[in-house]
């Protein structure tokens, strides 16, 4: 099963590369994505919704380095805009919150194929 996935901004080579053949690495890697990235999607959301700019560049620049992990370089440079306009106290809310859809709309999916990729390598497929 191949681990590139362009069309989806996910590519999980630097993430088998550095697993070195670990089954377990890999699996607890994408644990660990899947339990951190919708808690700091949503606290993104939340804090664009009240208009905590600090919060939003914080939550932002947490999720970026994770994004650059799983091989999703569109999604990360994405974020780092949101962590941008939101450190210069979101000048243009609008251009904010577009550019936070955007990211939102490609990571969520790759989450699902994430959950069976996963399960694939749990089941040593």
């Amino acid at each position: 099963m191949s681990h590139i996935f362009p069309e989806h901004d996910l590519d999980l080579s630097f993430l088998f590369e550095i697993a070195d053949g670990s089954d377990e690495f890999i699996v607890e890697s994408i644990e660990m994505f899947l339990q951190q990235t919708p808690e700091l999607l949503q606290t993104i959301a939340t804090a664009i919704e009240n208009k905590d700019w600090p919060l939003t560049a914080s939550a932002a620049h947490k999720l970026k380095p994770n994004l650059g992990f799983f091989g999703m370089p569109v999604s990360q440079a994405t974020i780092q805009e949101v962590e941008i306009m939101a450190k210069e106290g979101a000048p243009s809310p609008e251009l904010l919150v577009s550019k936070f859809n955007e990211v939102r709309a490609i990571i969520t999916p790759n989450l699902d194929r994430l959950v069976k990729i996963k399960a694939d390598r749990e089941a040593g497929l």
